[in-house]
């Protein structure tokens, strides 16, 4: 297994002249040489305009430092086709690339390629393999994001998530993936989904790194908090905890152990009626939107699309208005009364998946432990460092308030750090 690459430690050579953006997209290029006919986490690639790229002086000045970084193929971008896991715009070209695709370069990341998704990042897998165990899914649908990190190939990868398609994959390929506060990133010139739910998500080897990305992207303070206190944690299970499997259940266990072995306050807590609920909403909202996204789809193309989504959109275009804006009005009384339960808290920490990726690839897994989270519009971390019986990675998942990304970052950090130490 190629070792993962650290983008805050290859930033700091490319700074001080250890190291050249010319060296460090060359040593990507061997492990995608090595590595991407067995894990297809591509979906379009050109490693020679990389390297061309990677020459450009002053690159080290700039927040990205020249590192490579890939690209989830439901982004727009003119100098890769885009084509959003789909039949139907397998000849695309856009126009105009995404505004993260801009924010990458203007901040001096080399875009190397696209990174496979499952169809319209929903169900339908790609054939990207789980570089831990190529028998397995990487999960979705941020596959191929997770799985190039996960493989050596990029130190950084842009994904994004409806229900749990940053987290599941992080997890499941033993990667540090981040999912900002909703909107933090802004998500102009993708595929859309659900226009309330789509957020943009950063992978790569651990905390410092996603958060390094994030700095790096969006110029705001999202460093690791180097003078934060042990925080305060709130573990909460949810009444869906009987989907864990025991390695998940393991995993929860001894993060919570080994953060409180590093003095964090630590306090399982139960979800209220009014957060609960929203995690039935999070379909409605879900299918109501996507039905209306992907009208154009359904009406013009209908027989390219695959079984599953054609039966999704379907059921979907039954959902009516008025039960619409009833789980609308759900899930802003669940935002608040969140908001109100993890006052008293740095962050809460919970599971990221049911356990280890499942054998096979015609499912991508289950998002029953992420979709609430993304709903309510909150940071998550999959803060990796764990494993299951057969050896697989088992994330666990911080979660934040909205709007705390940092401190969701630094507890993370802190429990990275402490999982290590165990």
């Amino acid at each position: 297994m190629t070792a993962m690459l650290s983008a805050c430690a290859l930033a700091a050579a490319i700074r001080s002249g250890d190291l050249a953006p010319a060296e460090v997209a060359a040593r990507c290029a061997e492990a995608i040489t090595a590595r991407e006919g067995e894990i297809q986490a591509f979906a379009a690639l050109d490693v020679e305009k990389l390297l061309a790229r990677a020459q450009r002086p002053g690159l080290a000045a700039l927040p990205f430092a020249g590192l490579p970084v890939g690209v989830k193929d439901t982004f727009d971008t003119v100098d890769f086709p885009t084509a959003y896991g789909s039949r139907i715009y397998r000849r695309h070209r856009p126009a105009a690339d995404a505004a993260i695709v801009r924010m990458i370069a203007r901040n001096g990341g080399l875009v190397a390629g696209k990174t496979s998704t499952t169809e319209f990042a929903f169900t339908t897998p790609a054939a990207t393999r789980n570089p831990r165990r190529p028998s397995h899914t990487p999960g979705g649908s941020s596959s191929g994001s997770a799985a190039a990190v996960a493989a050596g190939m990029l130190p950084l990868a842009i994904g994004s998530q409806t229900a749990g398609s940053v987290i599941r994959p992080a997890s499941y390929c033993g990667v540090t993936g981040f999912k900002p506060s909703f909107k933090l990133i802004p998500m102009l010139g993708s595929k859309t989904f659900s226009w309330s739910l789509d957020t943009i998500g950063l992978f790569a080897a651990g905390v410092a790194d996603v958060a390094f990305a994030a700095c790096a992207l969006s110029g705001r303070e999202l460093s690791i908090d180097p003078t934060a206190r042990p925080p305060r944690l709130a573990v909460i299970r949810t009444p869906r905890a009987g989907a864990a499997s025991h390695d998940a259940d393991a995993a929860l266990e001894t993060a919570m152990r080994a953060a409180e072995r590093a003095r964090a306050h630590v306090r399982e807590v139960t979800l209220p009626p009014e957060v609960e609920s929203a995690d039935e909403a999070h379909a409605i909202v879900q299918a109501y939107e996507a039905a209306l996204a992907l009208a154009d789809e359904w009406d013009r193309h209908r027989r390219q699309l695959s079984p599953q989504l054609a039966v999704y959109l379907e059921q979907a275009a039954a959902v009516t208005p008025d039960t619409y804006d009833a789980a609308r009005r759900t899930t802003r009384l669940a935002r608040h009364a969140f908001a109100d339960l993890v006052e008293s808290y740095d962050a809460v920490l919970t599971y990221s998946a049911p356990g280890e990726a499942p054998e096979g690839l015609a499912s991508t897994g289950s998002s029953i432990f992420n979709r609430l989270w993304t709903l309510l519009g909150a940071p998550c971390v999959n803060v990796t460092g764990l494993t299951g019986a057969s050896g697989l990675p088992v994330g666990v998942q911080v979660v934040g308030r909205f709007g705390r990304d940092r401190s969701a970052l630094t507890a993370a950090a802190f429990i990275e750090k402490a999982i290590r130490a165990a």
